[in-house]
């Protein structure tokens, strides 16, 4: 039995996400830059004697370090939901000229993310900052971890990978 609404109340929480975000550009870029170089020395070299070392093993290896690299530079930003009646303020506050969007997306997006992001704080001006340095990829990130605790009803997504993972152990058992 689920209790009273006040014990559904004191147990409950708002919903959350953690997302990592690379706050390094340029690593990000050293590593799609070797990715693509990886991939045409392996499509077009040719050895000019049979003692030739393929270069693919040096840009595999660099590959590997800028994607270590890349990694270490992830931060995490966890969004929190705001409530209803924030989520509901903040809609209002960016209203689109279009009849047909619900929100004008330039300015609610950083609008929301700045609401929603419970560590590390920041202030929508320190959003804005925030994104005239991380891509728009890293920045639609943040944006579907925003908008996934506001709308998402999914409470438990089922993990293909984990249900595979947790049979294997069990049958190990």
């Amino acid at each position: 039995m689920p209790g009273s609404i006040e014990d559904i109340l004191k147990r409950a929480t708002p919903r959350e996400r953690t997302v990592k975000v690379c706050i390094r550009g340029d690593l990000a870029g050293r590593v799609q830059s070797l990715t693509e170089e990886l991939a045409k020395v392996s499509k077009e070299w040719e050895p000019s004697d049979i003692t030739e070392v393929h270069p693919a093993r040096q840009i595999a290896a660099d590959l590997k370090a800028a994607r270590d690299e890349a990694q270490a530079a992830e931060v995490p930003f966890t969004v929190r939901y705001i409530g209803d009646r924030a989520y509901s303020d903040l809609l209002a506050a960016h209203p689109s000229d279009d009849e047909n969007e619900l929100f004008k997306l330039e300015t609610f997006t950083p609008a929301l993310i700045a609401a929603s992001c419970a560590d590390p704080v920041m202030t929508l001006e320190q959003t804005k900052e925030l994104f005239e340095v991380i891509n728009e990829g890293e920045i639609k990130k943040l944006f579907e971890a925003a908008w996934d605790v506001h709308h998402s009803s999914d409470v438990v997504p089922f993990s293909l990978a984990a249900s595979a993972f947790l049979a294997v152990l069990g049958g190990e058992s």
